[in-house]
């Protein structure tokens, strides 16, 4: 094999355009890079599993006023998830750079840590306000309402990034730009 994987993780709320980012860093990149997506792994899921207390479990709760989607993740969806670790850990052993499209938590990002260790690994925060978040949600018609806010304030609570993009203030294209330029992909 020649050189070792490059893995870029772009982590952030759902809506808040990491998969749009992460397209327009495949149009920009120097190498391929694979773009592993967080939705297609749930995806895979049959379809009455897709709310269920197995794998995944949404309850819409009330949080200032609005809607806030709580996920409860049961046994069948932590296999699902700690797969998908392991298979973009199995991708870049193989040689093969990623994009990772990813929402996780601090815990999540040390089992990654463990499985990528010796890797080339940029952590990218993709952040928006929330009002920009939630107005994609609505205008997207494929989102659970109320997801992003649940996610709003805890996804990032003691995670560290090597970037930050806002969504907010740039389009995808320029985030796509910008990370593309500080890690020279």
């Amino acid at each position: 094999m020649s050189k070792p994987a490059r893995i870029v993780f772009l982590n952030g709320v759902g809506s808040v355009g990491k998969s749009s980012i992460a397209r327009a860093l495949q149009t920009l990149t120097a190498e391929t890079f694979l773009l592993v997506a967080m939705d297609s792994f749930l995806e895979m899921l049959p379809l009455p599993m897709q709310d269920h207390p197995d794998t995944f479990l949404y309850e819409t709760l009330e949080e200032d006023g609005h809607p806030s989607v709580e996920i409860r993740t049961g046994p069948v969806g932590e296999r699902v998830m700690r797969g998908m670790r392991h298979a973009i850990a199995a991708l870049a052993a193989q040689g093969n750079n990623l994009i990772v499209d990813e929402v996780m938590t601090a815990s999540d990002w040390a089992e990654y840590a463990s499985l990528l260790r010796g890797l080339d690994v940029v952590r990218v925060g993709v952040f928006a306000p929330l009002d920009v978040i939630e107005a994609r949600e609505r205008e997207r018609g494929d989102r659970l309402i109320g997801t992003s806010r649940r996610q709003f304030d805890r996804l990032h609570r003691g995670m560290s990034y090597d970037f930050e993009v806002d969504t907010g203030r740039a389009t995808a294209m320029e985030c796509a730009r910008l990370i593309q330029r500080r890690f020279a992909l």
